[in-house]
């Protein structure tokens, strides 16, 4: 007998809880930090939000696949990173640390935060292995605002990333943004005017033309929705997108050549009939096939 979606361990999809990754093709990590939040918090709680509302899609598979994502990739759950709130600073290391030892084995990591901070040290951590990676970044921020070395801010880190050599801005993409920033630092912006001007195909190619075969990670911030459709986040911004329009991107990265993927800024507090953790679950199941179409090699 199947398990009914209320009851049960709540881990993502109902993958099996492990934390011995060397038969396993992706691992989906939650980070509950949320200590780099510059207006409201929360999103501590976004990794148990996001895995309890996997479970009412745990039963099919995406209905725009012709495929079952979980059977291409043996996908496990490894729980959530460990590390003391009283000690903010000691936590970049730590989300590091969890991380890296994906990156050696070849394990696609797939997070659910958490602030956006988290790319931050996942990224250090694929760096390592991959060099500087491509940054597909879905988002109502660009989060590339100048700041100096240490601080710990959802709304710097890219900037960061691209100074430090962790991603290459010539093969990288922002999507989405609804607030000003006059500095790139070198990333291709696609803004929300552009983007609903041009429409998702367009846009899609425009990833693809950019990123080409470049090893990249993709990061989703659940404010590049609207917040008619994801509310529960802690900087929402109006005039963004549908869930629709969203999953029509996701599907369309399918054939790059993704090395790690995050699904953040969940904020439950704020969310209203748990919408926003299932439009970020639904987000990160997609992913999942799009990991499934990587190519070869």
């Amino acid at each position: 007998m199947t398990e009914p979606t209320y009851a049960g361990i709540p881990t993502f999809l109902r993958r099996p809880l492990a934390s011995d990754f060397s038969q396993a093709d992706v691992a989906v990590m939650g980070v509950p930090f949320d200590l780099a939040t510059t207006h409201r918090s929360g999103t501590r709680l976004g990794p148990r939000a996001i895995r309890a509302a996997s479970l009412m899609l745990a039963w099919c598979p995406p209905y725009a696949w012709d495929f079952d994502p979980l059977e291409r990739l043996r996908v496990v759950d490894g729980g959530d990173v460990h590390f003391d709130p009283g000690r903010p600073h000691e936590a970049p290391a730590a989300i590091r640390a969890a991380f890296a030892p994906l990156a050696e084995r070849g394990v696609l990591p797939l997070a659910l935060g958490g602030d956006h901070f988290i790319s931050y040290p996942i990224l250090q951590a694929l760096h390592a292995v991959h060099g500087p990676l491509a940054l597909v970044h879905f988002d109502a921020h660009s989060d590339t605002w100048r700041d100096e070395d240490g601080r710990i801010d959802h709304g710097t880190m890219f900037f960061h990333a691209a100074a430090q050599g962790l991603v290459d801005p010539a093969r990288s993409i922002q999507l989405g943004m609804r607030t000003h920033n006059s500095e790139t630092h070198g990333y291709r912006v696609m803004d929300a005017r552009e983007l609903h001007a041009i429409g998702v195909d367009a846009a899609v190619a425009a990833i693809h033309a950019r990123v080409g075969s470049h090893p990249c990670y993709i990061t989703f911030d659940v404010d590049f929705l609207d917040p008619a459709f994801a509310p529960g986040t802690g900087t929402p911004v109006v005039g963004g997108f549908s869930t629709h329009e969203a999953l029509r991107l996701v599907r369309g990265l399918a054939g790059l050549r993704v090395v790690g993927m995050d699904v953040v800024e969940v904020s439950p507090p704020y969310d209203h009939a748990e919408i926003t953790a299932l439009a970020a679950a639904s987000v990160a199941q997609e992913l999942l096939a799009v990991a499934a179409c990587r190519p070869a090699g």
